[in-house]
């Protein structure tokens, strides 16, 4: 059984300001630099290691991922954060209402030029079954972003389940997956901060 490491980047300067920040970027701040680190070393404590590193192309999860560990990875465009369009940049009490039956934003930012909820969870899908159906690849850590890592997990896991088995999805969270013959399943959240 293949084990995946998906992590949401570190904290950014938008994420302190409570900015949108989907396709857009902002850097990490020093809390985010530090919290990246404390990962790297929990991952050296508990003697994890990865086979391969994969990273969101956007400079975040990127600086993120080189704050982990100075092993060698790989950027794919795919692991990118969804798309809000013309909300890029503006205040997150302009985030409309989620879709109580799907619990997401759903088709909301196509209209203003994004993506839709169901867009970034088959992007991201097909992104992470490819990486983990390649050769020698029976761990990974790849860095992503809040809002794909959460669509992503709502494809194979119900929210009733996440609400009890992901209690904080902050930044630096790692949703670590089982990967066999083109299935994830959820093992666990782990927020190295609250261990």
């Amino acid at each position: 059984m293949k084990e995946l490491y998906l992590m949401r980047h570190s904290q950014t300067l938008f994420n302190q300001l409570h900015r949108i920040q989907g396709a857009s970027d902002s850097p990490l701040t020093a809390q985010g630099i530090a919290d990246a680190q404390e990962v790297g070393r929990y991952f050296k404590q508990q003697d994890i290691t990865f086979d391969h590193a994969y990273s969101s192309t956007q400079e975040r999860a990127c600086d993120t991922l080189e704050n982990i560990t100075s092993q060698p990875y790989e950027r794919l465009k795919g692991l990118k954060e969804w798309n809000f369009g013309v909300f890029e940049g503006q205040s997150e009490q302009l985030n409309p209402h989620d879709d109580s039956s799907r619990h997401s934003y759903g088709d909301f930012f196509l209209q203003f030029g994004g993506e839709s909820d169901l867009q970034v969870q088959e992007r991201m899908n097909k992104t992470l079954t490819k990486i983990m159906d390649r050769p020698d690849h029976q761990r990974v850590l790849a860095v992503s972003h809040g809002g794909a890592c959460f669509m992503f997990l709502q494809k194979w896991l119900p929210y009733a389940e996440i609400k009890k088995r992901v209690k904080n999805f902050h930044n630096c969270c790692i949703l670590k997956f089982a990967y066999d013959a083109g299935k994830f399943t959820f093992i666990e959240a782990i927020n190295v901060k609250e261990l």
